[in-house]
């Protein structure tokens, strides 16, 4: 992790022991109190996951209470420089702005159902590449989840939608173009019978994670249709998330990415 990436607060405690403001005891003494926060004798914030796993905190926001929800992003977001935040609805979406300040910004991903809190002026690294790509547009939601992860990992992330097997014409150009682009790995997004992470394993030299969804008839379960045609799959490259889990499976191309490069 570059110097500008760091933490505010753990920028500040290396700068005073270099600066031998603090002793090397004192020094360890703060930054293990930075590795946990405490918000509201309920949640309990891991700011030092991003330096010991390479995966940052994010906030899972499905069936919280909406402050709860906003000062857990805005405490990572005011120590970590960015925050993100998934399975959002309106109310936790409202309460996360009121607690920001002005040198936030909120980028909102209806589709996604997330939120990516910004200071002013921070970019994200480009530290590898990852190609996402989902096979209806009913799984482009979690799709969208799997980019936004990926892309706080540090990673440029090239997209593309509806090239599923109903028109696999549609696949070849889109993954000839990441391949010439140089990615890393590659999340394939799909529901009905989730063939789709099989035939692009079979196309490729890079490893292809398959995250099945929720979407289908009857028969599918809800996704354990697609779940299973993917488990079961002859392409011996291929992963396999969990049933809607984007972010799962865009940390987990992001961190082969990085990796990579």
């Amino acid at each position: 992790m570059r110097g500008s990436e760091l933490p505010l607060n753990l920028r500040s405690i290396l700068k005073k022991l270099v600066r031998g403001e603090i002793t090397l005891e004192e020094a360890e003494r703060q930054l293990s109190a930075l590795n946990i926060r405490k918000i509201r004798d309920l949640a309990r914030i891991d700011l030092g996951r991003a330096c010991r796993t390479g995966v940052p905190e994010v906030v899972f926001a499905e069936g919280k209470d909406p402050k709860t929800v906003a000062e857990a992003a805005a405490a990572l977001a005011k120590s970590n420089n960015y925050a993100l935040v998934t399975r959002v609805n309106r109310a936790q979406i409202t309460q996360i702005k009121k607690k920001l300040g002005r040198d936030f910004e909120v980028e909102i991903n209806n589709s996604a159902r997330a939120v990516l809190i910004r200071r002013k002026g921070y970019n994200f690294p480009e530290d590898g590449k990852v190609g996402i790509l989902a096979a209806g547009t009913a799984d482009v939601p979690v799709a969208e989840e799997a980019a936004l992860a990926a892309r706080v990992m540090g990673c440029r992330v090239f997209k593309a939608y509806d090239v599923g097997v109903a028109g696999i014409h549609r696949l070849f150009e889109p993954l000839g173009q990441m391949i010439k682009e140089g990615v890393s790995a590659i999340v394939v997004v799909a529901g009905m019978e989730g063939t789709l992470p099989s035939i692009v394993s079979s196309l490729v030299d890079v490893p292809v994670i398959g995250v099945p969804t929720s979407i289908g008839y009857g028969v599918g379960l809800k996704g354990i249709g697609a779940l299973v045609t993917m488990l079961q799959s002859c392409s011996p490259k291929l992963a396999v998330v969990n049933i809607d889990n984007g972010f799962g499976a865009g940390v987990f191309a992001a961190s082969i990415a990085r990796r990579a490069k």
